[in-house]
């Protein structure tokens, strides 16, 4: 038997925590199964009540129907909205469509809205930190088009014009970078001294308990797999912050089988982590992927303690198929 001419190094997997599923998506997937349950199927979903494709398919696979309009829900139907939020007109659409709904959006992306109204009200001009396209974006947008300007990351900063640089404030999508927020904010504050900050701040907590927990294994890591979906913004964000954090190398899956070998090569450390509209079983696969490989020591990254939980959508309490009929004169 030759003899090895070096010691294979060790390998680990560095698991972050938190990860995966925050309180608000917990809520929204809880809230069409629920449904799905009382009222049976179809229930209708405005848009993917997740960012995650296998959640999606999932609740599809029980009796979920995803539209991306509603023109789409037939009349006298259930319709329920996404964690994302919905603008002022969708409600409108819904009744003159005579829809029974259920309004799951995120209670913190609730709060974005009602800030968006208050600051409105009181004539200020509203620049809203987001990605231009982005659903949660468009939700809160609509709360107050009049008053509200986009600001899509620092390098929009120039072309910013406000009416009135002594009432102006600023708002964010709450699935952003919390540092590249900041540098947007800190290029809002260079050109315009007077900006007001939110009461609270947008980002939530669960996005930046992850970002926090990659920070912290990202100077470690060769590799970072980040378990989430493509069209979720809080988990493009975690491989942006993996490499911020000094890993060599991040990427973003939606399931084991999508990971590339050769992502191995010379690795010795990986970590895992996931979005917050993820569920563990994804993880899971991923670890067990790992350790046929040989990564089968891991070590647990804490960042934060998560024992937050929010109460389902309260038109859950009602009898939503007779309200349909109802409200469709059946």
């Amino acid at each position: 038997m030759g003899r090895m001419t070096s010691a294979q190094p060790a390998r680990r997997v560095l698991l972050a925590a938190p990860r995966g599923y925050c309180a608000g998506v917990d809520r929204a997937v809880i809230a069409v199964e629920k449904a799905l349950e009382q009222y049976g199927a179809p229930i209708y979903v405005r848009h993917e009540i997740v960012h995650n494709k296998y959640v999606v398919q999932t609740l599809e696979k029980k009796g979920a129907i995803f539209v991306e309009a509603t023109a789409e829900v037939p009349e006298g139907s259930i319709v329920m909205f996404s964690a994302h939020g919905v603008a002022p007109t969708v409600h409108q659409e819904a009744a003159e469509r005579k829809l029974a709904t259920i309004d799951a959006t995120c209670p913190l992306v609730t709060k974005v809205h009602k800030e968006a109204v208050r600051f409105a009200q009181e004539d200020y001009d509203i620049l809203l930190i987001g990605h231009e396209g982005h659903e949660e974006v468009i939700g809160t947008s609509g709360e107050a088009p009049d008053h509200i300007t986009l600001v899509d990351g620092p390098d929009d900063v120039a072309k910013v014009e406000v009416r009135d640089p002594d009432k102006v404030v600023w708002l964010s999508q709450t699935t952003l970078s919390v540092d590249e927020t900041m540098e947007t904010v800190d290029a809002l504050k260079t050109k315009f001294p007077g900006l007001i900050s939110p009461p609270s701040d947008d980002i939530c907590y669960a996005t930046q308990n992850r970002q926090t927990a990659v920070k912290q294994m990202g100077a470690e890591a060769d590799l970072v797999i980040v378990v989430g979906s493509k069209n979720s913004s809080n988990s493009v964000r975690l491989v942006e912050v993996a490499l911020g954090a000094g890993a060599r190398d991040a990427h973003l899956v939606d399931f084991a089988d999508e990971i590339d070998e050769a992502w191995l090569d010379g690795v010795s450390t990986v970590g895992v982590t996931s979005g917050a509209s993820v569920p563990e079983v994804l993880v899971e696969g991923v670890l067990e992927w790992l350790t046929r490989r040989g990564f089968e020591d891991v070590e647990i990254v804490k960042a934060a303690e998560e024992s937050i939980t929010f109460s389902l959508p309260k038109e859950l309490r009602r009898d939503l198929r007779a309200e349909a009929d109802r409200l469709s004169g059946r």
